[in-house]
Formats: structure tokens, sequence, C-alpha cells
């Protein structure tokens, strides 16, 4: 069974958890393939994709995004309003302007810390994505070029700090290996 088919097979046998919403939560360390497995989920789940990259507000913002992630799209959304999704102009190193998010029964959330308090509990689907750090690393500085190389390290201490406080992969109901490629 496919990695995407392991997750819809669970999603599939949960209530909604985000008010009327069912979400999928999609976490794991960076280069770890989260991104592919989200797109993977939401193209087959016809479901919008929020990613956690439009949140993080920084890089020295991975532990105010899950925060971000509850307050302006799951909170909205379990109240079954449209979300605006604050966004970050990497290039500025300043917010970027607001995404318009109109859910329907289905969301899916991607990247760093998606699962963590406080977003977390409104997660119905929580999978951990697992993977050898220095095959994560390629991954990430071939996705990301010299940027990611030169915030690798300090990434990566944020990372063990909130995954270690939350034990994000411990809480996670599905941990796969990253996939292929």
């Amino acid at each position: 069974m496919s990695a995407v088919s392991r997750v819809l097979a669970h999603a599939a046998r949960t209530a909604p958890s985000c008010g009327p919403v069912h979400v999928i939560g999609v976490d794991g360390r960076s280069g770890s393939g989260k991104t592919t497995l989200a797109i993977g989920i939401a193209r087959a789940w016809s479901a919008p994709l929020v990613s956690m990259d439009e949140l993080y507000p920084g890089w020295d913002g991975l532990a105010a995004a899950p925060g971000i992630l509850h307050e302006h799209v799951l909170l909205p959304v379990a109240k079954g309003e449209d979300a605006a999704v604050p966004t970050w102009d990497w290039s500025a190193s300043r917010p970027g302007p607001l995404r318009d998010l109109h859910v329907g029964q289905r969301l899916v959330v991607e990247g760093c810390g998606s699962t963590a308090a406080p977003a977390g509990a409104l997660i119905g689907t929580r999978v951990w994505l697992k993977g050898s750090m220095s095959e994560r690393r390629r991954r990430a500085v071939a996705r990301d070029g010299e940027l990611m190389a030169d915030h690798w390290d300090m990434w990566a201490a944020q990372e063990e700090r909130l995954f270690t406080r939350e034990h994000t992969r411990e809480r996670a109901h599905l941990v796969l290996p990253m996939p292929e490629g």
C-alpha cells in the first residue's frame, strides 16, 4: 500500500477534527519529503494544502509557526469560516500578503511543526516522515541550494527543541519512511 493510500485510509476512519473539517498533517524534519507526500495526498483527496513554509516568521520562527497555523488557519476553519493565511516574504525577511483559503470538508497541512501544539489538537491524522540526517540534508540543499546549507544547523536545532518538547513523532498516528527521490 502506498504512503498516500495509508494516510487516506487512516483519515477515512476518523471523525472531522477541526469543526466539520477533516485535517491531515504531514510533519517531520527538513528534507524528509513532507511536501511531496502532502501534494500527493491533497491531489488524491481533492483538498487544499497549506505549507508551513508560508507561515514561518523567518529562519528563527519554527517555534511560533504552530500557533500561527492554529490561530489564523485552523480556528477559522473549525468555525466554518474562510481563513486568511499569513505568508512570509523570504527574500525581504518580512511578512508577506495574506492568502485567502477556502476549505470545504478537507484540508492538508504540511511542514516542520504542522502537528505540534496547539495546531496538533485540530489535526485528525498526524503523519511523521522519518529519514536519515545525511539524506535529508542532501535533499534539502538540492531543493533550496546554499541558502538552506547556510541555515541547516540553526534550523535543525530548532527542530530538535520543538520535536523533543512536543513528542511529535510519538504522537503521530502514522510514522512512515521518507519517499524515494
